[in-house]
């Protein structure tokens, strides 16, 4: 089974992910998509590692998330991979993406178009349980930065294509669950 979690920031979305990571009883793999590049986001990612479990197996992987999760997909497995919104965005610095945005130019990004479709493919062909996480963005204003604008428009295309092959999305606010699908 295949399950999206979305919310907001600090909404309680990875905590509900990592607690039906831990009622699934299957091995567990933690998909990291965080990088360490500044002191706040190296808090983060401590914030996160502290409550894991220890048992869980953590793969760090920013950029080639289809590959992974093939490598460590199986049937005795949960793969719980936090989060979709940072591997959006180092996608989008990777490469020519925010140069486009801000140059106003319309996005040709081949690693991104091809990184998103090979995940949307695979997703569907995993065996085991697999639980992704996303931040939903598009509550709030439009940005006023083109990038902004630009991360914010890829994430909500990003979330809708992923639920579409999910057989479970669940949205959290305020720590509390709603399913969707």
């Amino acid at each position: 089974m295949r399950e999206l979690i979305i919310g907001g920031a600090r909404s309680g979305k990875s905590l509900l992910a990592e607690r039906r990571a831990s009622e699934s009883g299957l091995h567990v793999v933690y998909v990291a998509t965080a990088q360490a590049l500044d002191a706040e986001m190296s808090r983060r990612i401590e914030h996160h590692q502290a409550r894991r479990c220890r048992e869980w197996e953590l793969v760090v992987e920013p950029l080639d998330l289809a590959a992974a999760l093939r490598r460590h997909a199986a049937p005795e497995v949960c793969l719980l991979v936090d989060c979709l919104t940072l591997w959006l965005s180092n996608l989008l610095f990777a490469g020519e993406a925010v140069s486009q945005a801000e140059a106003g130019e319309p996005l040709r990004c081949p690693r991104l178009a091809g990184a998103t479709q090979a995940l949307i493919d695979l997703l569907p062909q995993l065996p085991g349980r697999v639980i992704l996480v996303s931040n939903e963005v598009g509550w709030g204003i439009v940005p006023l930065a083109a990038v902004s604008r630009l991360f914010a428009d890829e994430q909500g295309r990003l979330n809708q294509r992923v639920a579409a092959v999910c057989e479970r999305v669940t949205l959290v606010a305020a720590g509390l669950p709603l399913t969707l699908k």
